[in-house]
């Protein structure tokens, strides 16, 4: 019961994150679109790659979750097809261990990284954009990876069917 609440709450902050992922992917093309146009009439937007390099951030860390809530990562799994379903349940198990310990370490020490970027007013070179927020939001990024890979953990031990519906965004798999 806690686990498919959980399980719920994370996928719709996952697709959420997803959505103001889109956002900056959109912002990026746009502003980029923007500035090749104006450069035809000698008016670059100034600071346009200080914007994309940090939208680029906020499209690659805000979609971590999701994409991996929908397996969309590579990889390369031809050893671990051969072994048996048992084993490979125990080697997933094992993955998200790591990955989970792995996210949250990135999660805690972003969260302190930003910390220290507001408290020492870091920020663009060209529009002074502080760096702080979207440190922050990497931060929460990774938090939301650790959770996921922590909920298919705890749900790789309750049943099949419980995999099965996290793996299909929450939706009961028949």
């Amino acid at each position: 019961m806690f686990l498919n609440k959980a399980h719920r709450f994370v996928h719709a902050l996952s697709k959420g994150m997803n959505g103001i992922a889109a956002v900056a992917v959109f912002f990026m093309m746009s502003i980029t679109c923007a500035d090749v146009f104006l450069r035809y009439f000698r008016h670059p937007l100034t600071g346009t790659f200080e914007l994309v390099g940090l939208s680029g951030a906020v499209a690659v860390s805000f979609a971590l979750a999701q994409t991996t809530l929908e397996k969309g990562h590579i990889a390369v799994d031809f050893i671990v097809r051969k072994l048996s379903e048992n084993v490979r349940n125990w080697v997933e198990r094992v993955n998200d261990v790591i990955l989970a310990v792995l996210f949250a370490l990135i999660s805690w020490h972003s969260f302190m990284l930003a910390l220290s970027s507001k408290a020492n007013a870091e920020g663009s070179m060209t529009l002074q954009v502080p760096f702080y927020p979207f440190i922050m939001g990497i931060s929460v990024s990774f938090g939301l990876l650790f959770l996921v890979c922590l909920l298919h953990f705890l749900l790789s031990f309750t049943s099949t069917a419980g995999l099965k519906e996290m793996e299909n965004g929450g939706e009961k798999c028949l």
